[in-house]
């Protein structure tokens, strides 16, 4: 288990104290022991057959404000961004069950949202249900109540969440044909000092072991760190199927994934339509492009506002294969 890998590798070794800081930067996972994980719950190529989308990249947006609304506006932005032409909306990593907005109430209204804009558009939609929860117990019980309102995909949090409740809800996916997104909160405790901690491209890899259709990954333009050669680096370690060492783009060793399943990449923090051309450019079409403000903030409205993210999509992938 990815649990027993860390309690391994980084369970002691960080706290002794011989040892003014210490870092992991990479680390290569012998195939065997790769063979010995389910990986994702369904991988890049099965979410595409079963969202019957092809020849570009997914777009998708975090619902703001991300706290305080009620679950029927909730919903309602929801509708508007889906049926703007999205492929997905999200619940933010802070939205779980609150006072003002029950997590069962929230459920009940996005999907009354995604049946709505789905037979309006033709398209299969999806909203990231955040199944996140103090108990595995819970979480489980939130991701049955997905599944059973006709849920195509649901979030976790996997480090705040945990390794263990993480595989969990991936075994759970698997068997009921859930799609899992995968939120990095907490992740720049761990990996943003450059003399100490824990690369992100080692909980990239360990994640694709534990379980996850997408991934949070950085943007490289937008408002959150991240280097490009670096960034494409682990986006690689996510996605291919063997990787060669590459010092430059910061993978220290050859990686052979042995078939298993690739993690979608998802590019999310302070992007907007304006960042298109590039984004298109830097991740091609095997990525989720979320925009939050840049949906939200259009002038005219949400629908609008997702309806300038596709058409700017397909106008800069069509562009490209011109």
């Amino acid at each position: 288990s990815v649990t027993n890998l860390f309690t391994s590798i980084v369970g002691n070794v960080f706290g002794f104290k011989a040892l003014r800081a210490l870092r992991l930067e990479d680390l290569r996972i012998p195939p065997a022991y790769i063979k010995t994980f389910q990986g994702p719950p369904h991988g890049i190529q099965v979410e595409r057959d079963k969202l019957n989308k092809y020849g570009r990249g997914l777009l998708g947006c975090t619902i703001k404000p991300k706290l305080g609304l009620s679950a029927k506006n909730y919903g309602r932005a929801v509708y508007e961004c889906l049926r703007g032409g999205l492929d997905f909306t999200k619940d933010d990593e802070n939205v779980n069950s609150q006072p003002f907005m029950r997590w069962r109430d929230r459920f009940l209204f996005v999907a009354e949202a995604i049946y709505k804009s789905q037979a309006e558009t033709g398209e299969i939609k999806g909203h990231y249900l955040n199944a996140t929860a103090g108990t595995c117990e819970e979480m489980l019980k939130r991701a049955a109540c997905a599944k059973e309102f006709g849920g195509t995909i649901i979030m976790h949090d996997y480090l705040t969440g945990g390794f263990t409740a993480n595989t969990s809800l991936a075994h759970y996916c698997r068997d009921h044909g859930l799609l899992l997104h995968i939120h990095r909160a907490m992740h720049a405790v761990i990996d943003r000092q450059r003399n100490h901690g824990i690369h992100f491209r080692v909980l990239a890899k360990t994640l694709r072991m534990s379980g996850g259709d997408h991934l949070h990954s950085g943007t490289v333009v937008g408002k959150l760190e991240g280097e490009r050669e670096v960034t494409l680096g682990f986006v690689d370690l996510m996605t291919d199927d063997y990787i060669e060492k590459d010092r430059s783009r910061g993978i220290y060793f050859t990686q052979d994934w042995a078939s298993m399943g690739g993690v979608m990449p998802v590019a999310s923090g302070g992007i907007h339509v304006w960042h298109m051309p590039a984004l298109v450019e830097i991740f091609g079409d095997d990525a989720c492009l979320q925009f939050g403000g840049g949906t939200l903030g259009h002038p005219w409205g949400n629908a609008p506002g997702a309806v300038a993210n596709r058409v700017a999509l397909e106008a800069c992938s069509q562009a490209r294969n011109e």
